[in-house]
């Protein structure tokens, strides 16, 4: 073992009761060690919580939405049995369900909502889409041809003050006209099941019907809005719906899940990007408190460096010193965030209710998040890069106060010892 390492972690563990000063800077370098571990920890945990919301975020509104929907230029589609043949040839393609979308409106009683109108055969959507798992009362097979049965929403049941077995009236945005006026398309549909997703979007704007009975209620004959499609893997969407563009030989326009909610994603990725930046900045203060232990660290070893220099250590050799010291304070403090931080993340559903009932605070309110408990999700790639950062802001802050210290002029600091 080099003698720099040795002197080195002899400087770091330090131990003279006799002298104030060294006290001192034992406690700036333990101060220096609690500030990055903190740092870094605080990094994993927000990370881990940011990206257990993305995937949560994505699961709900994939468990409504499609990974990919093909749909006729004109907004019909009428070979949709063939272009669900062509997509099914796909490798990555698992499932497909073609689908009815019109705007409506519902009313029951005094009460009148907007509604985003989706005819769906139900057999086809559960393979494409996890209603199943969203189910409050009722079933998505209640939904037969001819039944015009209706599935809607939590919060626009709430608003429309309807349960199951209540008939609403759907009115169509097509009218029919008569000599004496357009007349709209209004037609009863009987409450057959609710649903909550936990995305505001679906729960307060979408209602289910029968894809036939939605055909017949907008004239659309054996036409179709477009397909739907559920994939292998939903994070190769943009590749499989270019490759389905020229392999679908009908005319129709090809989207994937990240150009239909690709705001939504976006703002989720700059928030999480912000806070990184903004809690690496907790682990640079941290970091460079080392320059204070290691600037302190030089003033008092001065006597020690020059006996080194007139030994035959070398400039470089003294510096090394000074940045293993510095380095061996940054790895504990890492090595500390770390185990910390991966034990705080990956126990948030026991830590949050804990704090909860310490507190009397209420931390985690299910009833506005519409989620359980706290999601979080340990990427091993942020944990690297987090480390990986962290020790090199940690080595930077200490190349100063290393130079400084091979800089030290070994007569002048004997002079007066």
């Amino acid at each position: 073992m080099r003698y720099e390492f040795l002197v080195g972690l002899r400087y770091t563990r330090s131990r003279k009761r006799a002298q104030g000063r060294n006290r001192f800077i034992s406690f700036i370098s333990l101060v220096s060690m609690l500030g990055t571990g903190l740092g870094v920890a605080a990094l994993i945990v927000v990370l881990s919580v940011m990206n257990g919301f993305q995937e949560e975020l994505r699961t709900r509104i994939l468990g409504v939405a499609s990974h990919v929907q093909i749909t006729g230029y004109d907004g019909d589609l009428e070979a949709w049995q063939r272009v669900s043949g062509q997509a099914e040839q796909h490798r990555n393609v698992v499932a497909t369900a073609p689908y009815v979308q019109e705007q409506g409106m519902l009313s029951f009683d005094q009460n009148v909502r907007g509604t985003l109108v989706r005819g769906v055969l139900p057999a086809d959507e559960e393979r494409v889409a996890d209603f199943a798992n969203y189910m409050q009362h009722g079933s998505l097979d209640a939904l037969r041809p001819g039944g015009f049965g209706i599935v809607l929403g939590r919060d626009l049941a709430f608003a429309l003050r309807v349960g199951l077995g209540d008939k609403v009236t759907l009115i169509a945005p097509q009218g029919l006209v008569t000599p004496a006026a357009v007349l709209p398309r209004v037609k009863q549909f009987e409450v057959v099941g609710v649903f909550e997703a936990g995305m505001f979007e679906y729960d307060s704007g979408l209602a289910l019907v029968h894809m036939r009975d939605a055909q017949v209620l907008y004239r659309m004959g054996d036409a179709v809005t477009g397909v739907r499609l559920k994939l292998e893997d939903l994070f190769s969407a943009p590749r499989v719906s270019r490759e389905l563009a020229g392999l679908i030989d009908v005319p129709a326009l090809v989207t994937d899940w990240t150009r239909s909610h690709a705001n939504f994603f976006r703002a989720v990725q700059l928030e999480k990007t912000m806070m990184t930046i903004i809690l690496f900045l907790i682990v640079a203060v941290a970091a460079f408190n080392i320059v204070s232990t290691l600037v302190m660290a030089v003033q008092e070893k001065y006597a020690d460096i020059a006996i080194l220099r007139t030994l035959g250590a070398s400039p470089g050799s003294i510096m090394t010193v000074f940045v293993l010291q510095g380095a061996i304070i940054g790895l504990v403090g890492l090595a500390a965030g770390v185990v910390g931080g991966l034990l705080l993340a990956n126990n948030l559903d026991v830590v949050i209710p804990a704090i909860e009932a310490l507190t009397g605070a209420t931390l985690w309110n299910k009833e506005i998040y519409y989620i359980s408990e706290l999601p979080s999700k340990v990427l091993a790639s942020d944990v690297i890069t987090i480390t990986s950062l962290s020790f090199v802001l940690t080595l930077i802050a200490t190349l100063y106060p290393s130079w400084r210290a091979s800089r030290v002029n070994p007569a002048e600091a004997l002079r007066y010892e």
